[in-house]
């Protein structure tokens, strides 16, 4: 595939479903787990251009930044701390539509209101986050829990 996107517009189930073929293709053949979160929060990053999209891996029990797009970030997170640390701690995606609401938020970025994380499991355990902010309140919902539920499971780790 080329390396072009064709951005879709409209709601965002259309934009998630014209995403996903497109991020099947470009991932089609490459098995290392780097170059394809690049490439996916990326593809995220264009399509939807939320403020910071990225994903963060799990070694020595803390959350380590991994490729990203967006301002500079928080390198370590530790489990169940912030929204990141919590999605890992309890397995499951966490919808927050006013961060500083969220008890323990970290904030990496004040310009972040809202955020989605999931987490990304392999044999029972979590091994990743994708995390995303954007810089509105309650830019979330179920459509992209949906939709990025499906599309961290395109990451080979």
């Amino acid at each position: 595939m080329a390396e072009d996107l064709q951005i879709m517009t409209g709601n965002k189930t259309e934009q998630y479903e014209s995403l996903i073929p497109q991020l099947k293709a470009l991932l089609a053949g490459e098995t290392d787990p780097v170059a394809n979160m690049a490439n996916l929060v990326a593809a995220l990053k264009e399509q939807f251009g939320w403020l910071w999209v990225g994903f963060y891996v799990v070694k020595n029990e803390e959350l380590v930044l991994a490729p990203f797009q967006g301002p500079v970030a928080c390198t370590r997170i530790k489990k169940g701390r912030g929204v990141c640390g919590s999605s890992w701690a309890r397995a499951q995606t966490l919808v927050v539509p006013d961060v500083e609401k969220f008890p323990g938020h970290i904030a990496c970025s004040s310009l972040s209101k809202s955020e989605i994380v999931v987490p990304v499991i392999r044999n029972r355990q979590v091994v990743a986050v994708l995390d995303v902010d954007s810089s509105e309140y309650g830019h979330f919902d179920n459509t992209d829990q949906q939709y990025l539920e499906t599309i961290v499971n395109l990451v080979e780790f």
